[in-house]
């Protein structure tokens, strides 16, 4: 309207600008690209694209004696290495009818709740990172460094402990009495610094200014994205499959939630899940079963296809193969990340420029999971 109230038509011209992040970004621990699609410095439209550190993992696992195809899935991820390999085990455990004895299920659980706890500190440690907020980011990895500690002990490596094995434990991941005390120590130093850190964050006005509200994820959204494990959770779906794992039901835990979808909830589901990982590891080492961890008493034989589905620190983490001659055929690998990093192509538009690598990382995405298989397709002439 003009100042004699007649209508005027104004001419607009719109620029829509693309900005590319990667395949290198100092945000990200992992290569991958971003285009964003961006319109007076908004958002509209998003593309990520993975495949920068692919390697093709299933396809070398064509036609490996299981056992060392089972070692090879612990090398798809640095931060999630017990992941694979524990189910990568099960597939064989489950098509054989091996049946592990009851010590080596507890020092499992201990293994992958360990590293769900340094997993998910990583994560938190790397968000503060990326809000710029390099004190918080350092002392997450502070409070880390017990946790990758306590994996070394275990199984001699801080990254790939190499802890299950077909039918148990490996003999060098035998809990005596000196790591189940430190086990514990560990545990009660985790938990005061964790509860410290997480009073100290959430009371501090500009960061919860910076993360609530921002790459908002809705629920409907996520279930049709297929969304699993805390992104799922952080808009309020109350799904975990360890409740749905026999190897957990001795156990109690509460499986955590947030209802905004956004980065504060999604930051608070695994601030919260640290803690039910800590009471977890004590209740398996307080009622630690006494005998062997290891079952060689079976027989290698041919087996169909075989499926197997656990909670990883991402989500759902799914493996499959046939045996052959003891050897491995049509293994798939299938990892949470795959959908969880496409929904976050939804959580960033609408977002301004400066949040939309934040909106992106809240999913806690591993690319060098992701990045791991080949498809093979045949193109007509």
């Amino acid at each position: 309207m003009d100042n004699q109230g007649t209508d005027k038509k104004v001419d607009r011209n719109v620029i829509e600008t693309e900005i590319s992040m990667g395949t290198v970004h100092p945000a990200a621990l992992e290569p991958y690209r971003v285009r964003l699609f961006v319109e007076d410095e908004i958002v509209k439209d998003a593309e990520i694209t993975v495949g920068v550190n692919h390697r093709g993992v299933e396809r070398i696992m064509e036609g490996l004696p299981v056992e060392k195809a089972n070692s090879l899935t612990e090398k798809i991820c640095g931060i999630c290495s017990n992941s694979h390999i524990w189910n990568s085990c099960m597939v064989t455990e489950k098509a054989l009818g091996i049946e592990v004895p009851d010590r080596a299920q507890s020092i499992r659980i201990i293994m992958e709740e360990l590293e769900r706890l340094h997993s998910h500190m990583l994560y938190l440690a790397h968000g503060c990172e990326v809000l710029g907020h390099e004190t918080f980011s350092m002392r997450m990895f502070y409070i880390r460094e017990t946790v990758m500690e306590l994996l070394g002990m275990i199984g001699g490596n801080r990254v790939q402990y190499g802890a299950p094995i077909i039918g148990g434990i490996r003999p060098r991941c035998e809990l005596d009495d000196m790591r189940i005390q430190k086990i514990k120590m560990g545990m009660d130093v985790v938990e005061e610094k964790i509860t410290a850190f997480a009073d100290r964050f959430v009371s501090d006005p500009m960061i919860m200014s910076r993360i609530t509200g921002v790459g908002v994820l809705s629920q409907k959204d996520a279930i049709k994205l297929g969304t699993s494990g805390p992104t799922l959770r952080a808009t309020g779906v109350e799904k975990d499959l360890r409740r749905d794992m026999a190897i957990y039901d001795p156990y109690e835990f509460d499986v955590i939630t947030q209802d905004d979808g956004d980065v504060k909830s999604n930051l608070l589901v695994r601030v919260f899940e640290v803690l039910e990982s800590i009471k977890i590891i004590r209740q398996a080492i307080s009622n630690l079963p006494e005998g062997k961890i290891t079952n060689r008493s079976w027989e290698m034989q041919d087996t169909p296809i075989t499926k197997s589905y656990i909670e990883v620190p991402r989500g759902t983490l799914y493996h499959s193969y046939a045996l052959e001659d003891g050897r491995v055929r049509h293994s798939i690998i299938r990892t949470p990340s795959i959908t969880n990093i496409g929904a976050m192509q939804y959580a960033c538009v609408g977002q301004h420029v400066t949040d939309a690598q934040l909106s992106i990382v809240q999913c806690d995405p591993c690319f060098t999971c992701t990045d791991r298989a080949i498809k093979i397709i045949r193109m007509d002439k």
